[in-house]
Order: structure tokens, then sequence, then C-alpha cells
């Protein structure tokens, strides 16, 4: 017996990374329904060998389903999560709308699955933000054995972090530098991306800090220990799918590299290639379309005490939305629904 899945924002990129994922892993569905607006009703989606049509989000009775993986943005989440919770359908929603709500669970599975049962205060669970999710994928296993002080990460995420428009701006952009009498002037960004680099994903805020840099650090905190200090520059770059972080971590205790480079091959989730030669590292042109998040570049930090520095790569669209999305749901359906 399996599930009755929904997932909104089924014609995004994140939605239709979501179908793809759940069937790839088969996922234990009896039923599944495709939902978008009404703008793209009646849209064609693939789900493994099957074609889903869309139906309206809008209209649509979430009654007797058993979970929805939302990928709508905040405002539509706002005006619909409730309504499926409501009804006794369980939400999983990969907007930052209900991240920062101490009554619902954010939750990356490899790193803190027994926050899963705070579910029931409003039947809603939390995906984070797709460079914290990598990121602390990568930082649990080494602080339940050192104890993590302080994270410095430096972001260097994918236009795809910003939905196909974004991914369109930098393949329009980039044809255009070699026509020039076809400009692409800045819409989707505050400059141009190809063949740039932008200090500047989603809004400032009054400390100087940018929203995203702010999510990194409140979402650490909730995820894994509320006691570590994390520091972010996130900056976008030129490329299509997968974010690189460039991580320093400061710990309470000496943690030598070579037994961190053995603790992060045998955490969950984590895949390391670090190899001190010529293309003996990941980078996102090679992440893209898995589930890993890699781990390469892991050395000593000999500036400060107890201090490593370590490469983190993931597709942004799989561990940073969809995949962890789906994970949750896996989760979801193991510890409490049991019926898959």
């Amino acid at each position: 017996m399996g599930y009755r899945v929904v997932i909104a924002g089924a014609t995004g990129n994140v939605g239709r990374e979501m179908l793809n994922i759940l069937a790839e892993r088969h996922f234990p569905v009896d039923e599944i329904v495709a939902l978008a607006s009404r703008k793209s009703m009646g849209s064609e989606v693939s789900f493994g060998d099957k074609t889903l049509k869309t139906k309206d989000l809008d209209t649509f009775d979430f009654t007797g389903w058993d979970m929805a993986l939302f990928a709508v943005g905040s405002e539509a989440t706002k005006k619909y999560a409730p309504k499926a919770a409501k009804a006794g359908c369980v939400v999983i929603d990969n907007s930052s709308l209900y991240r920062y709500d101490p009554d619902i669970p954010l939750i990356v599975p490899e790193v803190n699955p027994q926050a899963i049962h705070g579910y029931s205060k409003k039947n809603i669970i939390a995906n984070p933000n797709c460079s914290t999710a990598q990121m602390v994928v990568a930082l649990k296993p080494l602080h339940d054995r050192a104890t993590i002080k302080r994270v410095v990460v430096s972001t260097y995420q994918s236009v795809s972090g910003a939905g196909k428009d974004g991914m369109d701006e930098l393949w329009d952009q980039t044809k255009s530098i070699y026509n020039p009498t076809d400009s692409k002037p800045a819409r989707k960004f505050t400059k141009q991306i190809a063949f740039n680099v932008i200090p500047h994903i989603d809004v400032f805020m009054d400390s100087g800090d940018t929203k995203e840099e702010w999510k990194m650090m409140v979402e650490t905190k909730k995820i894994v220990d509320p006691k570590i200090k994390v520091t972010a520059t996130c900056v976008r770059v030129p490329v299509f799918v997968g974010h690189a972080e460039s991580i320093n971590i400061e710990f309470e205790e000496h943690l030598d590299e070579n037994e961190a480079r053995d603790i992060l091959r045998e955490a969950p989730g984590v895949m390391v290639i670090d190899k001190r030669e010529d293309g003996g590292y990941v980078t996102p042109v090679e992440c893209a379309g898995d589930f890993a998040t890699f781990i390469s570049r892991i050395r000593q930090d000999s500036t400060i005490d107890n201090g490593l520095n370590l490469w983190c790569v993931s597709d942004n669209l799989r561990k940073g939305a969809a995949l962890n999305a789906v994970q949750i749901a896996e989760l979801l359906g193991r510890e409490v629904l049991k019926k898959g």
C-alpha cells in the first residue's frame, strides 16, 4: 500500500525535479496529482513513464491525500498550504515561508531526522534553503566529533537557484556577448550575470547581510546547533546548475584533516573526492543530476586553532530542493505514516 501524493508547482524547475526523483527512487505512490496555477493548467509533466496533465491548484481539494510537496513560492504557499494541512494532507514546503516558525520542523534527513515528529503541530514541514541544505550535510558529522564553534562560508550559487528566468537570462546574455547588436540587459539579476559574478542574492537587510546570507546563519542554528556562529557571503555565478561553497570551520577540539576525511567518507549523503592533483576535486558541472553532496579540498587551517577548510558542491535543484523534499517524504512515510 502506497501514498496519495500531490506535487504543487509541478511545471517549475523544482516541481519537475520532484516528480523525476520520486520516480527514480521508486517512492511508494498509489496515486499522484500534478498541480499548477490556472495559466499552466493542462500542461503535461512526466512521472516515470507516465504523463500527467496538471490540475488547478486554486480549486483542488486536498481531502484524502497523504502528503503534498510544495514548490510554488511563499505567496502561493501562504494561501494554499494551510488549506492542505487543514484537510489532513501533510505539507512539505520548499519555500522560505515556514522555515523560521518554531512550531514547524526544518529538516535535512541526514542531519536532524528526529525533528520529523514535530510536524503534527501544524501538519507542515519546511525544506531549508538550497545553500544551507548541502552545507549542514557536511557540518553535522564533523560537529558530532569535535563541536563546531564558528563557520565562515562563501557560496558560488548557480542561476537555477533563481528559477527559469535566471537560467534564461544567463543563456540570453551569453549569446548576446557574441552578438553585440542583440544586447540583453539585466532583468532578473541586479547586474550582468554572463561572464560575471554578483555578490548579492535576495534583498539587503539592515545589518548589511543579504537575506540569503541571513538564511544560512539562522537555518544552520535551527537544524544543527543554536550555538554555532555562522557568517556567510553569498555570490551568484554564471553556472546553470550546481552550488559550490568554500567553508572554513573552527572547532572546540582539534580535528585532523585525515580523520575529518574518514568521517565524511562514512557520512550519509556525502561523497568525498579529494585528491591533491589536477582535477582531484568536484565542480558544479560534474555534480549536476547527482544525489550526493561532494566534498573536496579538505585541509587544516593553520591560521587558527582547530580549523579546517573544505569545498562543498551539490546539485541545488536536487539536494538543495527537490531531493531533500522527497527524502523528507520518505522519512515521514517510514517514521510516521507507515503505509508504504
